[in-house]
């Protein structure tokens, strides 16, 4: 009964047991190949460039772009050269005919280092040795070499810039089978500006024009861009006092407000009775017109007869009336006619 207890015991131990061993050695090799740890012996060397920049310790060694080590210590020789100190698996033995060349890994910058096999007789290159600086080349400038395609990127997606870049980059770096992929890149770009080759001619044509009709008004507009230049030159001095005037015509603003506010009531009036004063002109319009028309005859007479003097001399010429008599009904009608010269006229 006890045997059997213990065994019921013992076998979730041991499977807690085999289960923590598994995740432990999983978890070591998980973070051995994070950190790049590696458990194979290695050997240590040293190559001296004339410009490291942007490699950093702990980057790639590879030799045909399989990675064999890692840069270990990066230090300034002689004031003007660089030297990296690196590991090489002890599987991968270097030569005394033995290059290094820095490539870039990715267009963010990253680097590593290719290890190449020159000319020579085969002899090893003991641990601790140097590649000489006759046999190492630095990375390519970037900056230089796609500032140059930089026309021909603009015509291209992000997407395409980034393909195209990463090719040109290995490409000038030596690595075979991205020619043709450049190629066939270029070409899709030369298609895709034949395709547009009328729009563009259009475009140009059409600025070519412009700049003609520029160029035979030159003169005109180079006297608008001077008078242009001398209307900013003056608004430019006179910007203390146009803020004054500016300030001023907001006083004013409010003045007027206020005086509007104030006149508004009677001048609703006004219009109330203008309406009424057309309403009694267009009842007697015939009044009006007949008026109108005797005026001038009367105002050139008004004039000779003030032309005397400041005043107005009034003579009875004629007079005629109707009178009725209360009682008897009678009618009377009395007229006076004067015939003298004064009322001639």
């Amino acid at each position: 009964m006890k045997a059997s207890r213990a065994t019921a015991t013992a076998a979730p131990l041991v499977k807690f047991l085999l289960f923590a061993a598994v995740t432990i050695l999983a978890t070591t090799l998980l973070a051995a190949t994070i950190v790049n740890v590696s458990f194979t012996p290695e050997h240590t060397y040293r190559a001296v460039f004339s410009d490291v920049t942007s490699l950093e310790e702990g980057d790639d060694i590879r030799v045909a772009g399989v990675r064999v080590g890692e840069v270990q210590a990066i230090r300034i020789k002689d004031r003007t050269l660089a030297e990296v100190t690196f590991s090489v698996t002890r599987d991968r033995p270097l030569l005394t005919s033995t290059g290094a060349v820095i490539r870039y890994r990715s267009l963010v910058g990253q680097r590593y280092v290719a290890l190449t096999e020159g000319a020579g007789d085969g002899t090893r290159l003991r641990p601790g040795g140097t590649i000489p600086l006759a046999r190492t080349q630095p990375a390519l400038d970037l900056n230089a070499l796609l500032g140059g395609f930089k026309p021909l990127f603009a015509a291209l997606s992000p997407k395409d810039v980034n393909q195209l870049a990463t090719e040109i980059i290995k490409t000038l770096q030596g690595e075979g089978g991205t020619v043709n992929s450049l190629l066939a890149h270029t070409a899709s770009l030369t298609t895709t500006l034949a395709d547009r080759d009328e729009l563009i001619g259009s475009v140009i044509d059409n600025l070519n024009t412009t700049l003609q009709t520029l160029d035979k008004r030159g003169a005109r507009f180079s006297g608008l861009l001077k008078q242009l230049q001398r209307l900013i030159s003056g608004l430019s001095a006179d910007r203390k006092p146009i803020g004054s005037s500016l300030e001023n015509i907001g006083s004013l603003t409010e003045a007027t407000s206020g005086l509007l506010e104030e006149a508004r009531p009677p001048l609703k009036g006004d219009i109330a009775e203008l309406r009424d004063l057309t309403k009694t002109l267009n009842d007697n319009e015939k009044t009006v017109e007949g008026v109108l028309k005797r005026l001038p005859n009367k105002l050139n007479k008004l004039t000779g007869t003030a032309s005397y003097g400041s005043w107005f001399n009034f003579y009875l010429c004629d007079f005629d009336g109707r009178i009725v008599l209360p009682r008897t009904r009678e009618v009377i009608t009395p007229e006076l006619h004067v015939a003298r010269a004064r009322c001639g006229g």
